[in-house]
């Protein structure tokens, strides 16, 4: 049964009030919206959602960044930006010296344990590999956006993790933390397409939330492409959770060979 807010989970320290007032405005927002599938390639069209109002934001600062990928090493132009409506460090990677009229991009969230240190328990460091890879060759636009764990926070997320190593999926831990399911707001996304001049994209994702909280901001979502399935031992339960919530994962059948 999930504690009470505020209580204590034995062995795990529950969320703090403070870091669920810093949300508020995104715990309730999350939906799993269908796609429509276009082809077996699982490349989807995103149906038409409600605009809503989001604030621009402007370019702060753009370097110029060496980043290896599986094909050596290219350039990508780095940006920061200022005006972001929650006030967070997200950056952007612009890989090419012109994007397409409807460039490729991928909203990653920021994931420590999986992008930097190669944690096995999730797909998200192969994930953002296989964007850099891609981008490296074909152009397009990586946000980074600061929203560990699914937004509720590093701490948290390892906290969860206890819960998952004691049976729960990663969705009920959360929920065992007195969290929803996914904290995440894309609102800053569409702010910072906008102000590198990006208003219609190819999204590579796979989770349907992304694509219908991008709409919902102004942004042309084209259409979807599935990552790849980096499915490993360590993160099968999290990968069937993901699917289970909606998340198009081509998991394979039990027994198929």
């Amino acid at each position: 049964m999930p504690s009470r807010p505020g209580a204590v989970v034995p062995g795990v320290r529950a969320a703090s009030a403070a870091r669920d007032a810093r949300l508020p405005d995104a715990v309730d927002r999350v939906t799993h919206t269908p796609l429509l599938t276009k082809d077996t390639h699982m490349t989807t069209a995103v149906p038409a959602q409600k605009t809503q109002t989001t604030a621009s934001c402007t370019i702060r600062a753009e370097v110029f960044v060496p980043v290896d990928t599986s094909g050596g090493t290219v350039t990508a132009r780095m940006v920061t930006f200022a005006g972001l409506h929650d006030g967070l460090e997200h950056i952007a990677l612009v890989f090419g010296e012109t994007l397409d009229p409807t460039p490729l991009v991928r909203v990653h969230s920021e994931c420590l344990t999986g992008d930097v240190f190669g944690s096995g328990r999730c797909d998200c460091g192969p994930q953002l590999r296989e964007a850099v890879d891609r981008m490296a060759e074909c152009g397009g636009v990586l946000l980074y956006l600061r929203q560990e764990g699914r937004g509720i926070g590093l701490y948290n997320k390892l906290d969860a993790y206890v819960l998952q190593d004691r049976g729960l999926d990663t969705f009920a831990a959360n929920r065992e933390l007195n969290f929803g399911d996914d904290l995440r707001d894309y609102r800053v996304a569409a702010q910072m397409l906008g102000a590198l001049g990006v208003h219609a994209i190819r999204l590579l994702s796979n989770n349907p939330d992304k694509a219908a909280q991008l709409t919902a901001a102004g942004v042309e979502v084209a259409e979807t492409e599935s990552t790849g399935l980096f499915l490993s031992g360590s993160n099968q339960r999290y990968l069937e959770a993901k699917a289970h919530a909606g998340h198009r994962i081509a998991l394979p059948r039990e027994g198929a060979a």
